[in-house]
């Protein structure tokens, strides 16, 4: 009796080799959203940069602390030039990023969610107050392990 079909041994092999592609995938999926949205949030920085700067070019000094609202519009109060429709803020968490201005100059810090990233998190001096959950070796050596910052300034801080 001839008989068609897979026997249990061959059934098993395919679903264990399906299982290991897919959470391979899978692993590869979700870092690369992770990375995707540390994109969005480098972009995200740029942009309030330029406007900041554009602010800065008009009024000679940037909004102190209090006057950059994320989520509102980056706004002249006086003149009502709008230089930001919406001051925009970390994509997953919904939390404002952190800017710190004494007018002079100012500090833009988000944190990053992918932790296999090779240049070094933030290039410039001084701690955020900002709390990040992710923690990064960067390529130091010995590896140090940091909070994951991003930082932007304005071209008079020095990193």
């Amino acid at each position: 009796m001839n008989r068609k079909g897979f026997t249990l041994i061959e059934l098993l092999i395919v679903i264990i080799i399906l299982g290991v592609m897919a959470s391979l995938i899978t692993g590869n999926f979700f870092t690369s959203l992770k990375k995707g949205r540390d994109t969005k949030r480098k972009a995200d920085l740029e942009q309030i940069t330029r406007a900041l700067e554009m602010y800065y070019e008009d009024k000679k000094t940037y909004p102190v602390t209090a006057g950059l609202t994320f989520g509102a519009s980056l706004t002249d109060s006086v003149s009502g030039k709008v230089y930001m429709q919406k001051v925009p803020n970390d994509p997953t968490s919904g939390k404002d990023y952190e800017y710190v201005s004494t007018g002079s100059d100012y500090k833009l810090y988000a944190c990053m969610e992918n932790n296999l990233q090779i240049l070094p998190y933030s290039n410039l001096s001084g701690t955020p107050t900002i709390s990040c959950s992710t923690t990064c070796s960067n390529n130091e050596v010995p590896p140090v392990s940091k909070t994951c910052y991003w930082g932007v300034s304005s071209s008079d801080i020095s990193p």
